[in-house]
């Protein structure tokens, strides 16, 4: 196992590390190894210690970007950080240790350093909202604050991004709800964090070449909201509207069991996670409403259909939203990942699926789909072609026992959900036949 130690300071005068240990030092400017731009603070009086976990999921999700991953997959990564109440965070660390590890597939550990960091005082305050809604510019994502507006509450969106497509997206689609909802309060909070490209201001670049999976990112998300979310009040819900389907993400074949597939809201690593919050003292609730629900459920049940039906197609469901610009195609929603096909499936459960409005149609026989392009759409016909088990729900972690039967089902409707758009959108004999009977 591939073993990597990271170091966070948030200050320059916290004294480093000796090599080999990789420095991440949040100071802002070219020193900075965590390069960092938000509006997250701003008039806003953050408790230090949601702060505190702020910074130590943004270290993570650098130290996850920057350790490349050996063949096996899994590494060892030892992170120290430093936090304004060390004996608060001692009695936390082991439990948000381990939902770290569940959630990268790695084996994570921490060491706890006292820090002299001032607090932070804003000198305004922002009105109020009655909640904080995580938004990527996903169809979940839009749906959830879409609902939240629906019932009247005034709500702020946070979102993260590296660069890329998924910024103007973001943009584009809250200025549109804002237009649609101008007579409520609707802000948004977004964060650009990743890590630095090397600098010689720096005291310890780091190193060129670098992980691409983001096996973390859910954490930033998660601990972003958060600290919103305490900001505005600690009663203030924080929404993470994220589809059952892919909450579970039962692996489509062996090859993607453990740390081969994602678990971005697993319910273990939600659950985990929230108890390491409450030990640290966050009372904000943490609530996904579509926790046992289809992408395709959540679209039929929107509360404002009419928004809906207008925006859903600008919303941004891809894991690579960039690619089609090598092959001079629409950048967005690329049509083959795994995110796009259910996306694809969603969409055609509300009449709204449309194959123009993808990179590629992945239900196409061509030479772009033969290749490794097709290599998701291979992968969910031979999971389709095997019978659903209620046990298939435990394969990429554990559950509660009282909540296998609601995620069995929201298993089977996924995938009945898929086969149904599968059989009446491809024009291709060959891959109807691949396809079990519905």
């Amino acid at each position: 196992m591939t073993s990597f130690q990271f170091q966070l300071r948030t200050q320059r005068e916290q004294e480093p590390s000796a090599e080999p240990v990789i420095l991440l030092d949040w100071f802002g400017g070219r020193a900075g190894t965590v390069q960092v731009r938000d509006s997250l603070r701003y008039a806003l009086p953050i408790p230090d210690v949601a702060m505190d976990l702020f910074r130590v999921a943004g270290a993570v999700y650098c130290a996850d970007r920057v350790a490349r991953r050996p063949g096996t997959w899994t590494r060892s990564m030892e992170l120290t950080v430093p936090v304004r109440d060390q004996q608060l965070w001692g009695s936390a660390i082991d439990r948000l240790s381990e939902g770290i590890s569940f959630l990268s597939g790695d084996h994570w550990r921490f060491e706890v350093r006292s820090s002299t960091e001032p607090p932070w005082a804003p000198e305004e305050t922002s009105p109020p909202v009655d909640a904080v809604c995580l938004f990527s510019a996903g169809l979940d994502s839009f749906t959830g604050a879409l609902d939240l507006l629906a019932q009247g509450k005034n709500i702020c969106l946070v979102g993260h991004y590296e660069g890329g497509q998924a910024p103007k997206a973001q943009v584009d689609l809250f200025g549109k709800l804002g237009h649609r909802y101008s007579d409520q309060h609707l802000i948004l909070r977004h964060i650009f964090l990743r890590p630095a490209p090397r600098d010689p201001l720096q005291l310890r670049p780091l190193p060129v070449r670098r992980e691409t999976s983001t096996r973390s990112r859910s954490l930033l998300f998660l601990a972003a909201g958060l600290a919103v979310a305490a900001g505005y009040g600690p009663d203030i819900p924080l929404y993470i509207p994220e589809n059952g389907f892919i909450g579970i993400n039962v692996p489509l074949t062996p090859a993607r069991y453990g740390s081969f597939s994602t678990r971005t809201t697993h319910p273990y690593f939600v659950a985990t996670f929230a108890e390491a919050v409450q030990r640290l003292g966050i009372t904000n609730p943490i609530v996904n409403p579509f926790r046992t629900m289809t992408k395709g459920e959540i679209l039929a049940g929107c509360r404002d259909q009419g928004t809906l039906q207008e925006l859903a197609g600008s919303t941004l469901s891809c894991s690579h939203p960039e690619v089609a610009r090598y092959a001079r195609r629409k950048q967005g929603n690329c049509g083959y990942c795994f995110p796009c096909l259910i996306r694809r499936a969603a969409m055609h459960h509300i009449g709204l699926d449309r194959a123009e409005d993808y990179a590629y149609d992945a239900l196409r026989e061509d030479a772009e789909m033969a290749n490794k392009k097709g290599n998701d759409l291979r992968a969910l016909i031979r999971s389709l072609n095997q019978p659903a088990r209620p046990i298939d729900v435990l394969r990429n972690g554990a559950l509660p026992a009282a909540d296998i039967p609601a995620f069995a089902g929201v298993y089977e409707r996924g995938r009945r959900e898929i086969l149904t758009w599968m059989t009446a959108a491809t024009s291709s004999q060959d891959l109807r036949r691949q396809l079990p009977a519905t």
